[in-house]
C-alpha cells in the first residue's frame, strides 16, 4: 500500500514536471512564431513529448494559452491576508502597496510580451486578446474593485467601486504601458514603482476627500 502511494506520488510529480515543460515550450513558441502560426506539433517537439501526451496533460493550444495567462493572473489578485483599511491612512497604505504590486507584476517582460502578442494577433487570433482581457486584466480590475468596495462600505470613499478603480488605475499607469509596449521606456526600478504608486494614491485621495 505504501509502495503504491509512493508510485502514485512519483507519477503525479513527473506529470507536473512534464506539464510545466509543455507550458514553457508553448509560451516560447507563441512569443517567437505568434499564436496563430504555432502548431501543437511544434510545441510538442519543443517540449520533447508526443502530441498525445500534450493533449492529455494540458489540452489544445487555446487551453495552453489560457493556462499561461492564468498563472500570471493569480498574482494580480488581492491576497487573502491583505489588510482591510479602517481609516484614510490605512487606505492610502493599501492603495500604494497594491498599486506597486500591480506595476511590478504587469511590467514584467513576460507579461509585456503577452500584451504585444495579443496586439499582433488581434486580427488572426482574437482569442489571445480575449483571454488576456477576461483572465489577466480582469484579475487586476476585480482586485481594485474589491479594495474600493471595502473603502466605500466603510465610509472612506464615495462613488461606484468600478469607476473608482478605473480612475485609480488611470492615475497609476498614465502613459507607462503604452511606452513599454512601444519599447520606448524601460521597466521601472523598484524605487520608481513605489514612488509611482504613492503619487497615484495621493492624487486619487485628493480627488476624493472624506465625505461631509
Amino acid at each position: 500500500m505504501i509502495r503504491a502511494a509512493l508510485t502514485k506520488e512519483r507519477k503525479e510529480s513527473d506529470e507536473t514536471a512534464v506539464r510545466s515543460r509543455i507550458l514553457d515550450a508553448a509560451f516560447a513558441a507563441f512569443m517567437e512564431s505568434g499564436y496563430a502560426a504555432t502548431s501543437t506539433l511544434e510545441i510538442a517537439t519543443r517540449a520533447r513529448v508526443s502530441k498525445r501526451e500534450l493533449y492529455a496533460l494540458v489540452g489544445n493550444k487555446q487551453e495552453m494559452l489560457v493556462t499561461c495567462i492564468s498563472a500570471r493572473a493569480g498574482r494580480l489578485k488581492v491576497p487573502a491576508d491583505f489588510p482591510v483599511p479602517h481609516d484614510r491612512e490605512s487606505l492610502a497604505r493599501v492603495l500604494a502597496s497594491f498599486g506597486a504590486q500591480l506595476v511590478r507584476e504587469i511590467t514584467d517582460p513576460a507579461v509585456i510580451a503577452v500584451f504585444r502578442l495579443a496586439i499582433a494577433e488581434a486580427v488572426h487570433a482574437p482569442e489571445v486578446a480575449q483571454a488576456l482581457d477576461s483572465i489577466g486584466r480582469e484579475a487586476s480590475r476585480a482586485a481594485l474593485r474589491q479594495i474600493m468596495a471595502g473603502a466605500e462600505g466603510s465610509g472612506l470613499l464615495v462613488g461606484r467601486p468600478a469607476e473608482l478603480a478605473e480612475q485609480f488605475g488611470g492615475l497609476l499607469w498614465g502613459n507607462l504601458m503604452v511606452s513599454l509596449l512601444l519599447g520606448v521606456a524601460k521597466r521601472p526600478k523598484s524605487s520608481e514603482v513605489a514612488a509611482r504608486a504613492r503619487d497615484a494614491t495621493a492624487a486619487f485621495l485628493k480627488l476624493h476627500p472624506l465625505p461631509g
